[in-house]
């Protein structure tokens, strides 16, 4: 019986990214497949839609001008602070720090305190995107086979 989920291949192009960058960052472990992992030459990762909202994600940051490094960090914080809602969030770097921020009044109290340049991130928007790449494939696929892969 085959799982529900998208291979690499269809995950780098619904997230937008190259496969190449998919490959390193399961490797370097910033986001590995939660359903099948690779296990040797030819075996085949399966990402979830949980996976691919955290690639959105760390697109997102990486298309702000954060730094790979610094994603890393933000996103074991986001998974610490939220779990599994990643998406949900505000967040406001400024130069190495991160602040999440779950309201307009905590958005405003960290830019008030804000000193030098901030990037206010939200992330809310992430998930449309990522349904909308989805849909958008999948309706401009009609080849027998690929419905299982949604």
């Amino acid at each position: 019986m085959q799982q529900d989920g998208y291979t690499g291949r269809r995950t780098a192009e619904i997230v937008g990214i190259s496969y190449r960058q998919l490959d390193y960052w399961a490797r370097t472990d910033l986001i590995r497949p939660s359903l099948v992992d690779a296990a040797g030459s030819g075996s085949r990762r399966q990402y979830s839609y949980r996976d691919l909202l955290e690639l959105k994600v760390v697109k997102s940051l990486l298309d702000a001008g954060i730094k790979l490094e610094q994603v890393r960090h933000v996103f074991n914080y986001l998974r610490e602070q939220l779990g599994e809602d990643v998406a949900t969030a505000n967040i406001v770097i400024s130069g190495t720090k991160s602040v999440l921020v779950r309201s307009g009044e905590e958005l405003i109290d960290v830019l008030r305190a804000g000193q030098g340049v901030l990037n206010v991130l939200p992330l809310g928007g992430v998930k449309e995107e990522l349904d909308a790449s989805i849909h958008q494939l999948h309706h401009g696929d009609e080849s027998p086979g690929i419905a299982a892969a949604f």
